[in-house]
């Protein structure tokens, strides 16, 4: 195709024009800044601001300073030396003298301007972010979908914000562009020819009435199936977090293991111990209650439903505080969901109860009958690999790799995870293969590669003749450094299983940030959305790339 011009739209965040003082209300949900912040609060405000410039309102002229910390006191306690370095003066008394402002919030501590060695104080709420900055550090909940809906936009739409930045842009006209180099930019959108692959074929367990699913337009539905593969309950509970729904837990799981039944698992109809509402200021504390009482009885819970808080941000301690500190599954539900008592979404939430319990919800029948290729003619296992590094401005944090592998086959549809922390910002996964020395044992071979084909031998009894690897969020510059340090690292961690064990590697880098945007030609093949149709046998069709 020879060279191309990629051009799309991207939305950034910003920091709000807004005075500081208005900014900790917003940002950290304090409706009352009379009372004073305490150490986690100031320190959580003193890492959302460091770095960002400020207007001095109170001056009779433009000046900005730039944020450096966040006084440990509150500006009611702080004192500074005056020109004469004799005498020193209360914050709160020097802005009532010289400037004639009574502050409003004595309790709020001061921002940090100058040196740490001579620091300058200055009140937050006579301080205006200055407006243009770029907002680097991580956005919470309510932040990432106020983005995507402002963001958000119907094909058609982004369609024709490109095509009209082409035309503004008019780059035929640019000498530089024409005569200095030689080029011409077309002002159509390129045509190319894609084929629309058919969608996969489902298989669901033979009892029920469907056992064949064609999707169409990538969706279909669990109405008249029943799972391939079943898991079973025996030891459950339920936690409502919910202070507006409080009383809907018994009558909701009631509804809730009345559907994973009627979809094929083996869920017990009562719970193993108690079910319990509380207050979403005593996760910490339920969570163990819970974990104790079912550990006292030797039944170790095996699910616990969880309905959330109403104010959402609570999911990842639950998560975190269920899954790595209690060894507890958990199946979350957000509460105004969950009050609707809708089939469709107790279909959905069974659909996930099973897969975490060990079951298996549907197969590609493609698989079953041995006619994937590449796949299903010799044992092969699946991986796949991303390491998620932590936002800017964290400067110490680990960064964090997880691989996945599939424990079945020809199915591939269970799979194990396992993540590793390693060096702050390190792309390459360190842990693929590892050797430690045990004073006792020697050499100890192990690693993530390594205990997942260990892990798929012990689950199958077979060991793969192919591996394929999916390694997603590597640069194009770190293309040739990844590949040859984790290659070098897959085909350690097999050798190291059996001396000359040496399977087939396909090593495959997905990248999903290239911004290049598939419109359709023919807007009436389109999905509900105006995308181009996922898998449908429409045969070929002529969509236009940017």
């Amino acid at each position: 195709m020879g060279l191309s011009l990629n051009i799309d739209v991207s939305a950034r965040s910003f920091y709000e024009p807004i005075l500081v003082s208005e900014f900790v209300v917003k940002h950290f949900r304090r409706s009352n800044l009379s009372k004073p912040l305490s150490d986690q609060d100031r320190i959580k405000v003193k890492k959302a601001l460091k770095g960002v410039r400020v207007r001095l309102i109170y001056m009779d002229y433009a000046k900005t300073c730039k944020i450096i910390g966040v006084s440990r006191d509150p500006i009611s306690q702080l004192t500074f030396p005056l020109d004469d370095k004799r005498t020193n003066v209360s914050v709160v008394k020097y802005f009532r003298e010289k400037y004639n402002v009574v502050l409003k919030y004595p309790s709020l501590p001061a921002l940090q301007s100058g040196s740490e060695a001579r620091p300058v104080y200055l009140p937050m709420e006579l301080c205006s972010i200055v407006e243009g900055q770029r907002y680097t550090k991580k956005l919470n909940e309510q932040q990432v979908r106020s983005l995507l809906r402002a963001t958000c936009q119907r094909p058609n739409i982004r369609e024709g914000n490109i095509t009209k930045m082409v035309q503004v842009n008019n780059f035929e006209v640019e000498e530089l562009v024409t005569k200095e180099f030689g080029m011409h930019v077309r002002k159509e959108l390129a045509l190319i020819n894609a084929q629309v692959l058919n969608p996969p074929v489902l298989k669901y367990h033979d009892s029920g009435r469907d056992k064949i699913v064609n999707p169409s337009c990538g969706q279909w539905n669990m109405i008249n199936k029943k799972m391939v593969n079943w898991g079973k309950v025996d030891f459950w509970s339920c936690v409502n977090f919910s202070s507006e729904y409080w009383n809907m837990s018994e009558e909701f799981c009631a509804e809730l293991v009345n559907m994973c039944n009627n979809k094929g698992m083996v869920f017990c109809q009562t719970p193993s111990i108690a079910m319990r509402s509380a207050c979403a200021d005593r996760i910490d504390q339920i969570l163990m209650d819970v974990y104790k009482e079912s550990a006292g009885l030797n039944k170790p819970l095996q699910l616990l439903i969880i309905i959330l808080p109403d104010q959402t941000g609570s999911y990842g301690k639950i998560k975190r505080i269920c899954e790595t500190e209690l060894g507890i599954v958990s199946q979350c539900c957000k509460p105004v969901q969950a009050a609707k008592f809708s089939n469709q979404y107790f279909e959905n939430v069974a659909l996930k109860i099973n897969a975490k319990v060990g079951g298996r919800n549907t197969v590609l029948n493609d698989a079953i009958l041995r006619r994937i290729p590449l796949v299903t003619d010799v044992p092969t296992i699946i991986f796949g690999a991303d390491v998620t590094h932590p936002p800017p401005g964290e400067d110490s944090s680990s960064s964090i790799a997880a691989v996945v592998a599939s424990m079945d086959w020809p199915e591939v549809t269970k799979y194990r995870g396992i993540v590793s922390a390693q060096t702050h910002r390190m792309e390459i996964i360190q842990d693929l293969y590892k050797q430690t020395k045990d004073p006792q044992k020697g050499l100890v071979e192990g690693g993530m590669v390594r205990e997942l084909l260990v892990a798929f031998f012990k689950s199958t009894r077979q060991k793969p003749s192919r591996i394929i690897f999916y390694r997603g969020g590597v640069s194009e510059g770190q293309f040739s450094q990844v590949l040859l340090y984790e290659m070098d690292a897959i085909w350690k961690a097999c050798s190291s299983l059996q001396e000359g064990y040496m399977p087939r590697v396909t090593f495959v880098v997905v990248q999903k940030r290239h911004h290049t945007r598939l419109f359709p030609t023919d807007r009436n093949k389109t999905d509900g959305s105006g995308n181009i149709l996922p898998g449908d046998k429409q045969g070929h069709t002529l969509p236009r790339f940017v």
